[in-house]
């Protein structure tokens, strides 16, 4: 009941809706989560987490993402997709507009999910509170342009960037454009490629997709450090314990003889300190 399943959202349900219909596939009592939301509207990749994997949300919510979007060029949306209002404004984005990468500083649009004074700034806008959202910095790696077509007001894009950047943001700062269509296509080192369909609401078939356990999931995410049978026992009680002090300053999961995963810990000096188990 431990592990991280790579499922392919569908355009229309919300992530908690996701995550709903993989709980229902489980005991009852497992906990189940998610390793960053999609929008209604977008599809792709979703980390869904069950059991104690639900421990390792934030290694996972703090990867890099991929995604593929379509933008319709000449409107803008008052949501920054097809559900916001929608007005033609006919000025598009010339065809040499520089396309961002770098650290840069942006806006998350109104209706996002960051929090503003304790509520959900699209709890806001929806009870027409004019919402102010701070800007951030995010680093985008790429953003290229797939394809562009004038005739349809039309264009495609590929971009990676770091977490917490807002691919809806990106587009409507080219000009007047939005997005129609969102793909998430990475996270980290998972790709959509390597993801099943959610179960379906009323399907009684059995769902059974491959689930990566604790440290598969969390291999090439954080280091690993392989613990003797004594060790572990002792950092899986939490004890702070020793460990190759060549082993980087940072976060590590610490295995047992077995592979299996004992804790996360926080790395200095040659001694482990456990943050985060998964014994108990």
């Amino acid at each position: 009941m431990d592990g991280v399943i790579l499922v392919d959202k569908p355009a229309g349900p919300t992530s908690h809706d996701v995550v709903a219909r993989v709980r229902r596939t489980l005991p009852r009592g497992v906990k189940v989560g998610h390793g960053g939301t999609l929008d209604p509207f977008a599809t792709g990749l979703l980390l869904v987490l069950t059991g104690r994997a639900t421990r390792i949300q934030r290694f996972l919510m703090g990867l890099g993402k991929e995604y593929e979007t379509v933008a319709r060029l000449g409107w803008t949306s008052s949501t920054g997709d097809p559900e916001g209002v929608l007005t033609e404004t006919g000025r598009v984005p010339a065809h040499d507009a520089v396309l961002p990468t770098g650290l840069i500083r942006q806006r998350p649009p109104a209706y996002s999910a960051i929090k503003i004074e304790g509520r959900r700034a699209y709890a806001l806008a929806r009870a027409g509170v004019e919402v102010e959202v701070p800007e951030r910095e995010v680093r985008v790696a790429r953003f290229d342009e797939l394809w562009r077509d004038d005739a349809a007001g039309r264009a495609a894009y590929a971009i990676a960037c770091s977490s917490g950047t807002y691919v809806r943001s990106l587009i409507a700062d080219l000009g007047d454009a939005y997005c129609v269509e969102l793909r998430r296509t990475a996270i980290g080192p998972y790709r959509v490629e390597d993801a099943v369909a959610p179960p379906d609401r009323d399907d009684d078939e059995p769902f059974a997709p491959r689930v990566l356990s604790v440290a598969e999931a969390l291999r090439g995410v954080l280091p690993s450090v392989a613990l003797d049978a004594d060790t572990a026992r002792r950092a899986g009680h939490g004890q702070v314990v020793e460990v190759d002090p060549a082993t980087p300053v940072g976060e590590a999961l610490l295995l047992d003889p077995a592979g299996d995963p004992v804790c996360v810990a926080d790395v200095a000096d040659g001694s482990a300190k456990p943050r985060v188990g998964f014994r108990a």
